[in-house]
């Protein structure tokens, strides 16, 4: 075999055995689900909620493994009041260790009932949170627990209302 076709052959096989490797290093995204509670202020009203956060991240740029698209909705419920998140937006996130730091920045719909009166003011979400890995136990390998916190900015008419949010619950990457 001439030495042309034994080099075209070792870069042939490199390239076709360290595609499928490196696909397996790289995450693709994650979904979230977990428990929630919010304060917030309407008006001159101050509420507290209890409910749930979900989201799902997609890092869609292979060249740009820090970015990602996030899809988030929430649910939240106090006696007389029901509140729905769903926002949209870009995460930048690193990996240092177990730890995954990260920060969001999203703009979406808040939809609010108030004994029986609907709002659907425009919503923009800033927060940040840590993905701590779970893979010292062999069933969650893929698995990470979230500890986030976000402030959520609403205007309806001349209204300013704002929310804190806490929440915790367990990632599922891929």
């Amino acid at each position: 075999m001439s030495k042309i076709a034994s080099a075209g052959l070792a870069v042939l096989c490199l390239m076709l055995f360290s595609a499928p490797m490196s696909a397996q290093l790289i995450p693709h995204g994650n979904v979230y689900a977990g428990v929630s509670y919010e304060h917030s202020d309407y008006v001159i009203n101050r509420y507290s909620f209890r409910g749930w956060n979900g989201s799902f991240e997609d890092l869609p740029f292979p060249r740009l493994l820090h970015f990602g698209v996030v899809i988030d909705a929430s649910g939240f419920y106090r006696s007389g009041i029901t509140q729905y998140n769903f926002l949209l937006g870009p995460r930048y996130s690193f990996t240092y260790g177990k730890w995954r730091p990260f920060v969001h920045v999203m703009g979406g719909v808040q939809r609010v009932n108030s004994s029986g009166q609907m709002n659907n003011p425009i919503a923009i979400d800033g927060g940040a949170g840590v993905d701590y890995k779970l893979s010292n136990f062999f069933i969650f390998k893929n698995f990470s627990w979230r500890i986030q916190g976000d402030y959520v900015h609403t205007r309806f008419l001349s209204a300013n209302q704002s929310a804190i949010r806490g929440s915790t619950g367990l990632v599922w990457r891929f």
